[in-house]
């Protein structure tokens, strides 16, 4: 409740107008809280990109490979395969068992049925056509398998 003063003469001798009200401030700052918001905004933004990492993959080296460009659907082939029978379909982990319904699924509203393998250097060439067969079978049109180029990282 605000808190009422009496009356009292100004100094030059006249009467006051009247009663004068003065309220007490019951406010939050909002200034501060901005700051801080901002700044914590921009320590995501910065370090988001250096959070996300994807799958670490040995490539073949070849002198006469290609940029990819377009939407594409990759499938990793780690060099963990061997003992877990696990691949990545773009950066999703999943058995290999699985591979084949989850291809299908991708490929019913692609309009290119093409899927890029990428297969790290210790994976040996029989699991790669394993996973290449599969890739097959659940309708995929064009199997690309992705190497580096010299000097590439």
């Amino acid at each position: 409740m605000p808190k009422v003063q009496p009356a009292t003469e100004a100094p030059s001798g006249r009467a006051a107008r009247g009663r004068r009200v003065s309220t007490t401030l019951a406010e939050i700052n909002v200034v501060p809280l901005v700051d801080v918001m901002l700044v914590l905004l921009i320590i995501f933004m910065v370090t988001a990109p250096m959070i996300q990492r994807g799958v670490d993959v040995n490539l073949p080296i070849t002198a006469r490979s290609t940029q990819v460009v377009g939407e594409r659907v990759f499938v990793t082939v780690p060099g963990t395969y061997r003992q877990n029978r696990i691949v990545y379909l773009d950066n999703d982990q999943i058995r290999v068992d699985a591979l084949q319904e989850r291809i299908r699924q991708k490929m019913e509203r692609a309009n290119d049925k093409e899927v890029f393998l990428r297969g790290d250097g210790d994976v040996r060439l029989q699991e790669l056509m394993d996973v290449f067969d599969r890739l097959k079978a659940a309708g995929v049109q064009k199997v690309g398998i992705v190497t580096k180029q010299p000097g590439e990282r």
